[in-house]
C-alpha cells in the first residue's frame, strides 16, 4: 500500500522566497511541505558571490516572520548612502538615510546568509516539513487536490502547489506555462573585490557607455560585491584576461573612486534576461519569485520583488483559510494574481526605462540624463520619493512588509 502525506500547501523550492512563504503560512496554522533540491548551511569564511540589496520592506517581512534574528549580523553590509553618476556626463545624485530620519537605506546580505536564517526559523515550526536534497518527479492536478511524487518514490498531496523553484522553474515547465522574455544583450559580471579606500557604507553605481557598474558595500570596510553589466564579447574578454588586467579595467571604469581594486574571488558572468510568466496562477497552482519573473539587476530589486510575492501569498491564503474558502480554487487566487502581475510589470517597466535612458552615448539622451539626475538631486520632495521607493515603501504593500 502506498501512503500519501496530505498538506494544505506544497512549496517546490527551498530558496529565500519559498522558505519565507512557508514560515508565514505555518504561522497561520497551515500545514506546509517544502521540497528543497538543496540544503542550507551557515555561512563562514570568504564572502559569497550572490548577494541581495535587502530593502526596508523585505527587512520588515523577515522580522515579522521571526527570521531576521537569525541573520548573521557580522556578515551584513548596511548602507546609509547611495551615489549614482553618469561617467561621461555631469549628472549625479546622492541619497542619505539621515536626511529622511532613517538609520539605513538597506542592507547588502549574502543570499546564503538569508537562506540559512529562514531555514533556522522554519525548523522551529511544527507545521513545516522541510525536505532537503529532494526533487519532484511527477506532478498532477485534480479538481480537489494536487498530487506530487518525489524522486525517492514518496507521494504527497496538497490543496495548493506553489512553484518557487527559480528562473528555470521545473514546475512552470511541467505546467506548460508560456513565458514572455527578452534578452538584454548583456552579461552581468559578479565578483567580490577589496578596495584600497573604505566604502563608508555607501552603495555606488556608475552608468558607463556599455552598461551600469555597481559597487555594493559588504561586511568589511574595504570589501565590495560588484555587478558589472557589459556586452557578451566584452564580458568574455574581461574573463579571459588575467586578474591584473581585470583589476585595472575595473578601477578605470569606476573612476578610481575607491582607489585600486583587487579581486577576492574568481569573477563570473551570466546572461541578463527579463522573464515574465503569462500566468502566475492556475487551478491549484501559484508561481512566486524568479519562477514568475526575473528582472534586470540594475537596482538589486529582484529578491525584494520575490519577498513581496511571499508576503502577498501569505496574506491572501490566510484570509482564505479564515473564511473557510478553498486555497487552491483559481477563482479565489485571481485577485492575488492580478496584484502580483501589476507589481512585477511596474518593476520591469521601471528597470527598462532606466536601462534605455542610460544606454549609449547619444548627446540628447546624455543631456536628458544629466538634467534628470541633477533635478532629482536638487529637489527634495522628488528625492525623498525616490528614496522611499528604493526602501520599498510603496502604497499597496502587503501587511507583513509594513
Amino acid at each position: 500500500m502506498f501512503s500519501t502525506q496530505t498538506y494544505d500547501v506544497a512549496i517546490v523550492g527551498g530558496g529565500m522566497v519559498g522558505l519565507a512563504t512557508a514560515i508565514g503560512l505555518a504561522m497561520e496554522s497551515l500545514r506546509v511541505v517544502v521540497i528543497d533540491a538543496g540544503e542550507t548551511q551557515a555561512v563562514s569564511g570568504e564572502a559569497r558571490m550572490r548577494v541581495s540589496a535587502i530593502n526596508k520592506a523585505s527587512q520588515s517581512l523577515l522580522t515579522h516572520l521571526g527570521a531576521w534574528a537569525y541573520v548573521d549580523e557580522a556578515r551584513m553590509g548596511p548602507y546609509q548612502k547611495m551615489a549614482v553618476w553618469d561617467k561621461d556626463g555631469l549628472g549625479k545624485i546622492a541619497f542619505d538615510a539621515h536626511s529622511i530620519s532613517e538609520q539605513t537605506l538597506g542592507c547588502i546580505i549574502e543570499n546564503d546568509n538569508i537562506s540559512h536564517a529562514l531555514a533556522s526559523r522554519a525548523a522551529e515550526l511544527d507545521e513545516i516539513t522541510h525536505l532537503e536534497n529532494r526533487r519532484l518527479d511527477k506532478i498532477a492536478f485534480g479538481e480537489r487536490e494536487a498530487w506530487l511524487t518525489l524522486d525517492n518514490g514518496d507521494n504527497l498531496s496538497a490543496a495548493l502547489v506553489i512553484g518557487a523553484d527559480g528562473a528555470n522553474s521545473w514546475v512552470r515547465e511541467q505546467c506548460k506555462i508560456p513565458m514572455t522574455f527578452w534578452d538584454y544583450g548583456h552579461h552581468a559580471i559578479v565578483a567580490t573585490v577589496r578596495s584600497e579606500l573604505p566604502h563608508n557604507d555607501t552603495a555606488r553605481q556608475v552608468f558607463l557607455q556599455d552598461g551600469p557598474l555597481a559597487f555594493l558595500p559588504l561586511f568589511e570596510a574595504n570589501l565590495c560585491s560588484i555587478v558589472w553589466s557589459v556586452p557578451p564579447t566584452k564580458a568574455q574578454a574581461l574573463l579571459d584576461g588575467d586578474a591584473v588586467q581585470f583589476e585595472r579595467s575595473l578601477t578605470a571604469a569606476f573612476d578610481g573612486k575607491l582607489g585600486m581594486c583587487k579581486l577576492e574571488s574568481e569573477p563570473q558572468a551570466f546572461p541578463l534576461r527579463m522573464r515574465y510568466a503569462r500566468h502566475f496562477a492556475r487551478h491549484r497552482l501559484l508561481l512566486a519569485g524568479d519562477a514568475a519573473h526575473t528582472i534586470h539587476p540594475l537596482a538589486g530589486q529582484g529578491v525584494n520583488l520575490g519577498f513581496l510575492d511571499a508576503a502577498a501569498i501569505i496574506e491572501t491564503l490566510s484570509e482564505l483559510r479564515r473564511t473557510g474558502k478553498d486555497l487552491g480554487d483559481y477563482a479565489n487566487l485571481r485577485a492575488l494574481e492580478r496584484w502580483r502581475k501589476a507589481d512585477a510589470l511596474e518593476m520591469i517597466a521601471a528597470m527598462e526605462g532606466f536601462k534605455r535612458l542610460f544606454d549609449g552615448a547619444n548627446p540628447v539622451k546624455q543631456a536628458l540624463r544629466d538634467l534628470g539626475l541633477n533635478l532629482v538631486d536638487n529637489f527634495s520632495p522628488v528625492k525623498t520619493l525616490f528614496m522611499q521607493q528604493a526602501m520599498g515603501n510603496k502604497s499597496c504593500l502587503p501587511t507583513l512588509c509594513k
